[in-house]
């Protein structure tokens, strides 16, 4: 018998995980027994507050795990587990790594999820606590998948394809807008496209990604300059990743679904 389908989503601060593999949830949430847990290194306190959200410095971190619970709702699958890892935000590579791994082995072991969706060495942005959380899930995959027992089939990176990168770029220097500098933190990072392994069409529920996106509101300014709706779901239609384990065989074809195979 097939295992049910399950992911854990492990990211570094409340909005990273709208991008990336909402789409991809939203397409299996009917599987039977499907199951999507949620970790959250940070709870983004040291994020930016757009104007009109009534936040402060001090309250940011409460307000923004709220906006997690929305955002999740407003997207409709709501995760079985929402696991608050509480490091400060801008911090986690001060973190022991030892610690940061132990942590997040621990809820996989606990879970044995199939497939584990984190960043790659870029961060996707160069932020220092998407590199260090990513990091950290992949040793604890690799320390996990010891462990005889079900689940942890595959690990995923989030990523941007390069052709793509260029596309945007192309069109924020011909509307006088700061291009992407992938050299800079904060700034996006491509792959190169031949590294993309998952590419999944998730046009059919992009609506609920973006109906998501839009709950974070203190970090709207941040998320897409400016808010413009029908541009993010064009934006999150696709949902390309990076097998780190196990490694697409040369010449196999790019995989058009997370769990396809599985």
């Amino acid at each position: 018998m097939n295992e049910p389908h399950s992911i854990a989503v492990i990211v570094a601060h409340p909005d990273d995980d709208a991008y990336g593999c909402a789409g991809s949830i939203a397409l299996h949430e009917h599987d039977p027994g499907f199951r999507f847990v949620l970790v959250l290194a940070t709870d983004g306190a040291a994020g930016q507050i757009s104007a009109g959200v009534p936040a402060t410095p001090e309250t940011l971190g409460a307000w923004r795990r709220v906006e997690s619970a929305n955002a999740w709702r407003a997207h409709g699958t709501i995760p079985v587990r929402h696991e608050w890892l509480g490091y400060d935000d801008g911090h986690v590579p001060e973190v022991g790594f030892e610690e940061l791994v132990q942590r997040v082995h621990a809820i996989l072991l606990q879970e044995r999820p199939q497939v584990v969706a984190t960043f790659g060495p870029d961060g996707i942005t160069g932020h220092r606590d998407h590199i260090a959380i990513g990091r950290a899930t992949d040793e604890a995959f690799r320390r996990a998948r010891q462990v005889p027992g079900p689940g942890l089939r595959r690990l995923v990176h989030g990523a941007i394809r390069a052709s793509v990168f260029e596309r945007w770029n192309t069109v924020r220097r011909r509307t006088g807008v700061e291009a992407w500098d992938p050299n800079l933190e904060y700034h996006l990072r491509p792959v190169p496209d031949e590294a993309i392994d998952i590419e999944v069409d998730t046009s059919a529920v992009s609506w609920r990604v973006v109906a998501g996106l839009l709950e974070h509101r203190s970090q709207r300014d941040v998320l897409m300059e400016p808010v413009n709706t029908r541009r993010w779901q064009r934006v999150v239609s696709r949902e390309p990743s990076v097998l780190a384990w196990p490694p697409r065989g040369a010449g196999e074809p790019v995989l058009t679904d997370l769990f396809e195979g599985l």
